[in-house]
């Protein structure tokens, strides 16, 4: 009689219980192939905002995209628009205000520069792998 392998399972790890429109700001920033995705929970941190949406493109085009697509998908699925937008004649840094959370589209260099998770350590973190 052979000895059976033990297979290890590997729990998967709950989603998030984030508002729909933060969920939505995450799924159009991944549709676009952004890098490194997180949310910052500030609720408890004492932010002027409830969340940060993080994350990274690899160019400014990818960066003016990624904007472009949170801003259509928030206002299709959620019928939200920006309060204030800021950064896109550059595309380095491009934010998008919604009042209860802030999507932060940063280019690599910014994002190390201006380190935002770091200032926030405090805040609830949730990351997001990239999707295939």
């Amino acid at each position: 009689m052979k000895p059976t392998k033990r297979v290890a399972t590997r729990k998967r790890a709950a989603a998030p219980k984030l508002p729909k429109s933060v969920m939505g700001a995450v799924h159009a920033v991944q549709d676009k192939k952004a890098v490194a995705v997180v949310v910052l929970d500030l609720r408890k941190a004492g932010g002027f905002t409830d969340y940060f949406v993080i994350c990274t493109g690899t160019n400014p085009r990818q960066i003016t995209a990624i904007a472009d697509s949170v801003e259509e998908r928030l206002r299709v699925d959620f019928g939200e628009r920006p309060h204030l937008t800021e950064g896109v004649e550059k595309s380095q840094w491009i934010l998008l205000d919604y009042f209860n959370f802030v999507v932060h589209i940063f280019s690599r260099e910014c994002r190390d520069f201006y380190e935002l998770e770091r200032l926030w350590g405090n805040a609830e973190r949730h990351e997001f792998s990239e999707q295939a």
